[in-house]
């Protein structure tokens, strides 16, 4: 029996169990209404969870998932939702129980959130108050009650679990992907995280699940502070592998981490990725500046670091005799200006108005990409600018 298999024989009970909550009369009548064969009340009422169980075991394994999609209209069933999901998911691609488990390694000593109490917290996720607690009755637990009831007793009572025990007794390392991603979107909500916690937490966490394809990315704002989905990431050109090992290189933690943002938002948020993509040539003009030994002013925009920055890296057209090197580095000099004007007409970084122009994905994309290109270039000619550099500390023009 392979996992699909066993997965739509586990709704299968799922879903009787949950038919069989229903009164006797009542449970006929849902029946016909989710797809399954027509019956008599004696029948419901000698077993309900049978009635329900033999009309299941007769259906196709996708009428069984619709049956239990039609049931989920009207009904919330955790345990339901969470076997529809997995099958949904099931030739999808996954994030990995590594990723998972270095995830919950995350939260260990510290909070959930920092602006709710964690037990509020979980309440936002899992239905604690419905499901069962992670110890059989024995002899000292006749009834050893939900897992709120457990959750309060050893977070809250004694604080004897581990983080990584509670988020494992909540299902974190088997649940759906749809709840775990579900959690990691709460989790970073700003209702649950304060500024500071939000950005490191956002940032570890996609240290994490990039290596399997995804990641958390701003879907709007909630006054003021970023909301985060969490979303397939989008596989670049082979441009963008160059660039980012570049900018990797050169200063992971401020370029490069910008040259990350504007890729993510390339596609979803066309606006932002503009406005990044001049952010992404400043701070690069501004770094070679300033490991040059030379000064700016914290007022200076794009255009004006860049004829600085051009003047240190021997890149101002009228440096240069061969036409054909004017012509390129005049065509460098314009591609920096034209970004400022584009970011100040299209981007994110001004008010709309009514006639403003609204950018698409393919606008986003040209000017990240124009952004890249050249703060690569920037780079690596300062890079061998360094390299060139003979032991007076003067530059050979």
């Amino acid at each position: 029996m392979n996992a699909q298999t066993k997965l739509i024989g586990q709704l299968r009970g799922a879903l009787a169990n949950a038919i069989s909550d229903y009164k006797a009369y009542d449970v006929p009548a849902l029946c016909e209404r989710l797809g399954l064969a027509a019956g008599d009340k004696d029948e419901a009422f000698n077993s309900k969870f049978r009635y329900a169980s033999t009309r299941l075991q007769a259906l196709r394994p996708d009428r069984v998932v619709d049956a239990a999609r039609l049931f989920l209209e009207d009904n919330e069933n955790f345990d339901l939702a969470e076997l529809v999901a997995k099958i949904d998911e099931y030739d999808r691609t996954h994030v990995s129980d590594l990723t998972r488990r270095r995830i919950i390694a995350l939260f260990e000593g510290v909070p959930l959130a920092t602006e709710l109490e964690h037990v509020d917290f979980i309440k936002r996720v899992w239905p604690i108050a419905d499901m069962p607690s992670p110890y059989e009755p024995d002899v000292f637990r006749s009834n050893p009650g939900t897992l709120e009831d457990a959750i309060y007793q050893h977070t809250v009572r004694n604080d004897d679990w581990t983080q990584q025990e509670l988020l494992e007794f909540l299902g974190l390392l088997t649940c759906s992907q749809q709840q775990f991603f579900r959690f990691l979107q709460e989790v970073t909500d700003p209702i649950a995280q304060n500024p500071e916690g939000q950005a490191q937490l956002v940032k570890d966490i996609n240290g994490h699940l990039r290596h399997d394809g995804f990641v958390l990315q701003v879907k709007r704002l909630m006054s003021g502070s970023p909301v985060y989905t969490v979303a397939q990431l989008q596989v670049g050109a082979p441009s963008d592998a160059a660039i980012s090992a570049t900018l990797q290189a050169f200063n992971p933690d401020a370029v490069h981490a910008r040259w990350e943002a504007a890729l993510q938002r390339r596609a979803n948020n066309p606006e932002g990725a503009i406005t990044l993509s001049r952010t992404l040539l400043e701070d690069v003009c501004k770094w070679i500046i300033h490991e040059a030994g030379e000064t700016y002013e914290e007022k200076d925009d794009l255009p004006v670091l860049y004829r600085k920055l051009a003047g240190i890296l021997n890149l101002a057209p009228d440096l240069h005799t061969e036409q054909v090197f004017k012509q390129i580095l005049g065509s460098c000099q314009s591609i920096v200006e034209s970004l400022g004007s584009l970011r100040n007409k299209i981007s994110d970084a001004h008010s709309e108005g009514p006639l403003r122009v609204k950018p698409s994905a393919r606008h986003a994309e040209l000017a990240v990409n124009l952004a890249g290109t050249m703060a690569t270039f920037l780079v690596s000619t300062w890079r061998f600018r360094q390299a060139d550099r003979p032991m007076d500390g003067k530059t050979k023009s």
